[in-house]
């Protein structure tokens, strides 16, 4: 069984560690966790796992988010990879703050990122692992908000959650979607 592990983000210093980029976080937790490193492929940074019989393909798209579908596009086809295991990690303004949420589908919610994919795969029929990063910004300024730092007292909530999204994948892979969605879409980590 093969699955692909998307982290969305952006590439670039100014971008690391910020609230969108919390994609590309979880998926840096997981390879390490699992003591693989990340190279550069096309479209693309990428790793392979091999965890319990199964190949994660996981990529950090360098298209910048707006593009983010056409990594996922090319990589799926690549490797083969069905939507049904596909998982998308992404930042969430609607999901709350201490939580992190997985949906087998759903809208892109306004999350260019989102749109991108579903635009080149067709469909928002994929998995998806939304990263609650809070929605304290006064109108006009979400994009502000979006690309901020994390805050020095969200950082031990934000690093239980991330810990709580790299094992996800193990679950989301390992027992399927339903179980995954059972174990971790009521927890708060508050």
């Amino acid at each position: 069984m093969k699955y692909l592990i998307v982290g969305l983000g952006n590439v670039g210093d100014q971008y690391a560690h910020t609230r969108h980029n919390i994609g590309f976080d979880v998926v840096a937790a997981f390879l390490h966790k699992h003591k693989a490193q990340l190279t550069v492929g096309r479209l693309a940074y990428h790793a392979e796992i091999k965890w319990k019989g199964k190949v994660f393909v996981c990529i950090c798209p360098t298209t910048f988010m707006n593009l983010s579908g056409k990594a996922v596009k090319y990589w799926m086809e690549k490797e083969k990879i069905e939507r049904s295991n596909l998982l998308v990690i992404v930042d969430d303004l609607a999901t709350p703050w201490d939580k992190i949420r997985i949906k087998p589908g759903g809208s892109d919610a306004g999350h260019n990122g989102l749109k991108s994919i579903q635009e080149s795969i067709g469909s928002t029929d994929y998995p998806k692992l939304r990263f609650g990063i809070g929605s304290e910004f006064t109108k006009g300024k979400q994009a502000d908000f979006v690309l901020s730092k994390w805050k020095k007292e969200e950082e031990p909530m934000v690093e239980k959650k991330i810990a709580a999204a790299a094992a996800a994948i193990e679950v989301f892979a390992g027992q399927g979607i339903a179980i995954a969605m059972n174990q971790y879409n009521n927890l708060s980590f508050a």
